[in-house]
């Protein structure tokens, strides 16, 4: 079991420096065979229920890292540690080595594919809108807040972000916050008519929360320059981590045909509905196909 003295937390100078070098593909092998030898592999998470949090007992718990624990476990690799950063510092954590593999619930987008590499899709996860009950200024889509001018909340650095930028919604209406408690927050006193995040995670937040005057909207789905968006999440991993990703794909193949993938998820608010078709390929997700 992952304990809170295990986990991992962001540092700076020789800590940083330190992680870096302990992370390096380059040292014994590729990330893959050291996390072998090691019997653990790094990752990275945000926080966020229910893709990739420490639960009351210290454990590092989720989907996501839950579904990356089962698939190691086929690819000989005993277990995970993980570094908890805020959600627009993942990638730069795992390009500097902080970390090994993200796994926070991140939406695969064309931009995101040009600065790493994602495993194939672990799930679908529709964004929604949190808003006031009643829904007194009517918002269930980007373009019900580019019309409205509305101050919308967002994660910095998140997929939501850049569906409401794409849909219309002006720069100086968004208002980018860290964690998903201050989205919540910023709702609730009205700093903010409404925040973006997928439907799961905010029905998680009102199963938390069911004295709070606030509603989850119905999941809606993004269409950005006439083109229906697909809001897919995945693992990621550095670029040249080619090893990891092939064998992670086929452990993840596995666990989503045998059923076992959404044994694992269901007690995180995943469905049937969740799982990836399995010819949705990333190559289509990053555009390249």
């Amino acid at each position: 079991m992952l304990t809170r003295r295990r986990l991992l937390t962001l540092a700076g100078g020789a800590v940083a420096a330190a992680a870096a070098t302990a992370c390096s593909p380059g040292r014994g092998g590729t990330t893959l065979e050291k996390a072998r030898y090691d019997g653990v592999l790094r990752v990275g998470i945000a926080g966020e229920r229910p893709y990739g949090y420490t639960d009351s007992d210290g454990r590092v718990t989720g989907a996501q890292p839950e579904v990356a624990r089962a698939a190691l476990a086929t690819m000989g690799v005993g277990g995970i540690e993980a570094v908890q950063v805020t959600f627009d510092r993942l990638i730069p954590g795992l390009l500097g080595g902080q970390f090994d593999l993200i796994t926070a619930g991140m939406t695969v987008t064309p931009r995101r594919c040009g600065e790493i590499a994602f495993s194939r899709p672990d799930f679908l996860a529709a964004p929604a809108f949190l808003v006031r009950k009643g829904n007194p200024s009517g918002i269930t889509t980007f373009s019900d807040v580019a019309r409205s001018r509305a101050k919308l909340g967002v994660l910095a650095g998140s997929a939501e972000r850049d569906y409401a930028l794409g849909s219309g919604v002006r720069p100086d209406r968004l208002v980018e916050l860290s964690g998903q408690g201050e989205l919540v927050r910023a709702v609730a006193d009205r700093s903010v008519t409404a925040a973006a995040l997928t439907a799961i995670s905010l029905a998680d937040e009102l199963r938390r929360n069911p004295d709070s005057d606030l509603a989850v909207t119905a999941p809606t789905v993004p269409i950005i320059d006439a083109t229906r968006i697909v809001p897919a999440g995945a693992f990621a991993m550095r670029a040249q981590d080619a090893d990891l990703r092939a064998e992670l794909d086929t452990a993840l193949g596995a666990l989503q045909a045998s059923g076992e993938w959404l044994r694992i998820t269901a007690p995180f608010g995943f469905t049937q509905e969740n799982l990836p078709p399995p010819d949705l390929t990333t190559e289509h997700l990053c555009g390249r196909d």
